[in-house]
């Protein structure tokens, strides 16, 4: 694994450079919901838009299909920029991601082992291809799988406090959820044939109830994260010096990978695995507003939505009338990404 590089530091950045890196991911992200809102099948003026937004005028298509969608994007997005930049401090280590502890696997197999025991978590995965709204079974399910395959991360890895043994431990039990995951849907194919297009990572699925539920975890493990920010700041510096200002570094730890493994949870019941969002995000923004984590959370929330609104324009749009998975997508974008941040580290 690469460490950060050295030249990253935690000194501060211009206040004023900070608030336009802020001002301008606010308009960015603005931007990229009402083109999310216009641009579809059925193309709608932005003024339309605008008018439908105020309630000037009744449009379904946006405030039934459009809207929910597009703010489950920002939220998902968020959820996973947020998750990414804690975990890289956590890890001191620039390729870590959400998913880095089983717990996107984890979530995916929960909710596909309760396809397949149950019979179908509602008609609609049954009988369809493609689901109107996830179910808020298929979220518990999810959230159970991820839980129970970091408890399994943190058991197999010793504790909180062997960092990379927790990695190699998370790599492995990822490994064997796919596997389990790939094997029930292999014995039960037309059950799960809904839920399969689903892992791939589509926000089609989600609905006013999903965009609540998103929100809620959102608004709780923010700012819990937040708080944490002096805890990744020290951790920066390293477990020694950590330690050495008295922070109760395996209590800490485990706070980080519960909020972390919470919004993931989340945003995989709702959304599916949507990978390298959460690893590009922090990355960018560490550059702009520096590593001091009380900025970069914030920032890389905004940065994730705003690069899932984006992904999941393109989705729609790259093979309309048909769309892509938007976790299709993010791979093959964040895939080279994630190849040059292999080449640099050496480099360093």
């Amino acid at each position: 694994m690469t460490p950060f590089a050295p030249t990253q530091s935690l000194e501060a950045r211009p206040q004023n450079r900070r608030a336009l890196v802020f001002a301008g991911l606010l308009g960015l992200l603005g931007v990229a919901g009402v083109l999310g809102l216009a641009v579809g099948t059925v193309g709608i003026p932005p003024a339309q838009v605008v008018e439908a937004l105020l309630g000037l005028r009744e449009n379904p298509i946006i405030t039934e299909l459009r809207l929910p969608r597009v703010l489950a994007a920002m939220l998902v997005g968020a959820a996973l920029g947020i998750s990414g930049a804690a975990f890289q401090g956590l890890f001191r280590n620039p390729l870590a991601d959400p998913y880095l502890m089983g717990s996107a696997a984890g979530a995916a197999f929960g909710v596909t082992l309760a396809v397949s025991a149950l019979g179908g978590l509602s008609s609609a995965f049954a009988q369809h291809a493609v689901f109107a709204h996830v179910p808020a079974s298929a979220t518990l399910f999810g959230f159970l799988g991820a839980v129970g395959a970091v408890a399994l991360t943190l058991l197999l890895s010793g504790g909180a406090s062997r960092t990379n043994d927790l990695i190699l431990a998370g790599v492995v039990v990822g490994s064997v959820l796919v596997s389990l995951t790939s094997y029930l849907m292999l014995q039960d194919a037309d059950r799960v044939r809904a839920v399969f297009a689903y892992t791939l990572g589509n926000l089609a699925f989600v609905g006013w109830s999903g965009v609540g539920s998103l929100a809620l975890y959102l608004f709780c493990t923010l700012p819990l994260l937040w708080l944490l920010g002096r805890t990744l700041n020290a951790l920066y510096l390293g477990e020694e010096t950590a330690r050495s200002l008295g922070l109760p570094l395996s209590w800490l730890k485990l706070l980080v990978i519960g909020a972390v493994t919470l919004l993931t949870a989340a945003a995989v019941a709702q959304a599916g695995v949507i990978g390298f969002v959460g690893l590009v995000a922090p990355h960018i923004l560490r550059r702009l507003v520096g590593g001091d984590y009380h900025y970069l959370l914030p920032a890389s929330a905004l940065g994730g939505a705003v690069l899932l609104v984006l992904a999941d324009l393109l989705a729609r749009t790259l093979v309309a009338p048909a769309e892509l998975p938007v976790g299709i997508l993010t791979t093959l974008l964040g895939g080279p990404f994630f190849l040059y941040l292999l080449w640099r580290g050496r480099r360093v």
